[in-house]
């Protein structure tokens, strides 16, 4: 089966379930699959699919990968006793056919958002193998190692690489388990220390490998219907999480309602707070540059913050980044589909977005309008509307 274990997920997933259980364990949350590909057909691999998330739904963590994530500085006590009773529930899942979806499926999520938020990794990557599998049953790891290697190759030939560290950030979009591996080992082995580490909790325990992870979308989604007031909703999920963490896992994310929102609400408390912030949408050269301004209007040095870019990325357009950063503030790079699903075959855009919680819509105003996710129209103008963003159109 392709999920044998549920550490075969990303780290923030992990973090984000932490605090839900303190701050929301009250919550409920809906969250629905998207195939942004055209022209793809899922409908033949329904009872594949269905198969795998059975399997899913039976495992347990064992009592070493519980002793793993005890050890990780930021998991708490009770946190990895929730963890020893818990299993992903069938009933909180559905896949079945659909005409409403260009895909021609629907995967839909709901249920309670702490019992439900570690499907959607599994689920992406159990989507992306049993298409691959059945689309290129006989295709050999030639071209990828071949494609991988020109990669490495480029990232050995930098001449100043001592700030060049390279994340691996491609498990819900992976060609395949296996293949994920094979990245990691050969990265690993050529790399040095411009190889920092993965997502993926159960390669970092493997492999020896660092977890890299915080925040999702989702949280400060989530934290619309949560919060007091929609209007201090990013606010509300800063400060619950920095409740929660207490200065660790410093990274914000930047893009849930774009980027002038974003900088009117991380003040000066945040930016001195927080250690960075995660780019995952729009011009990354732009966003780098109001981060490094923000940073020192707001009586902070550049160079102690670090900005973490995860969109779309490719290794030269990270060498690019790198090049320009460099030296003025900290950079690093989560590389996703471009490391873990180039072997030749069109890759699958799959998200599986928080669409609901608590029973009302929940929406992303991204940088990038194809990246927004929201099923009810009027909200999604009501919230442009309350952080003051011009309507669409």
């Amino acid at each position: 089966m392709i999920i044998e274990s549920l550490l075969d997920t990303d780290l923030y997933k992990f973090t984000m379930q932490q605090c839900v259980l303190h701050q929301f364990p009250w919550a409920d949350a809906e969250y629905r699959f998207k195939c942004r590909s055209a022209n793809v057909n899922l409908t033949p691999y329904i009872d594949e699919i269905n198969a795998e998330l059975d399997h899913l739904c039976g495992l347990y963590f064992t009592e070493d990968e519980l002793a793993y994530l005890g050890s990780l500085r930021f998991m708490k006590s009770d946190f990895i006793e929730f963890l020893s009773l818990f299993h992903l529930k069938r009933k909180y899942i559905t896949v079945t056919r659909s005409a409403d979806y260009p895909c021609g499926i629907d995967i839909t999520v709901k249920g309670p958002w702490l019992h439900t938020i570690l499907f959607e990794i599994p689920v992406l990557a159990i989507v992306n193998e049993v298409y691959f599998r059945n689309q290129n049953p006989d295709l050999d790891e030639t071209e990828g190692l071949k494609r991988l290697n020109d990669k490495i190759e480029l990232l050995l030939a930098e001449p100043n690489p001592e700030g060049l560290h390279i994340s691996d950030y491609g498990t819900r979009r992976r060609f395949s388990k296996a293949w994920q591996r094979v990245v990691l080992t050969t990265m690993q082995a050529r790399l040095g220390g411009i190889f920092t580490g993965t997502s993926n909790v159960m390669y970092a325990k493997e492999l020896g490998l660092t977890p890299h992870g915080t925040m999702a979308h989702e949280f400060l989604q989530a934290c619309q219907a949560l919060g007091p007031r929609l209007r201090d909703s990013q606010v509300f999920a800063f400060e619950k999480w920095a409740k929660e963490y207490r200065g660790d896992l410093g990274i914000a994310l930047s893009d849930v309602y774009g980027m002038d929102p974003f900088l009117r609400d991380f003040d000066m408390f945040f930016c001195k707070l927080f250690d960075g912030a995660r780019h995952d949408s729009g011009d990354p050269f732009i966003w780098g540059e109001r981060m490094i301004e923000h940073w020192r209007q707001n009586r902070c040095d550049p160079k102690t913050k670090s900005l973490i870019f995860s969109d779309a990325l490719t290794v030269p357009k990270a060498i690019e980044l790198y090049r320009r950063f460099h030296g003025r503030v900290k950079v690093a790079f989560g590389i996703g589909t471009n490391l873990m699903n180039d072997r030749g075959p069109q890759p699958l855009n799959v998200v599986m977005k928080m669409v609901k919680a608590n029973g009302q819509p929940v929406a992303k105003i991204s940088d990038a309008p194809e990246k927004g996710m929201c099923e009810d129209e009027g909200y999604l103008r009501y919230l442009r509307q309350v952080f003051g963003l011009k309507p669409l159109g």
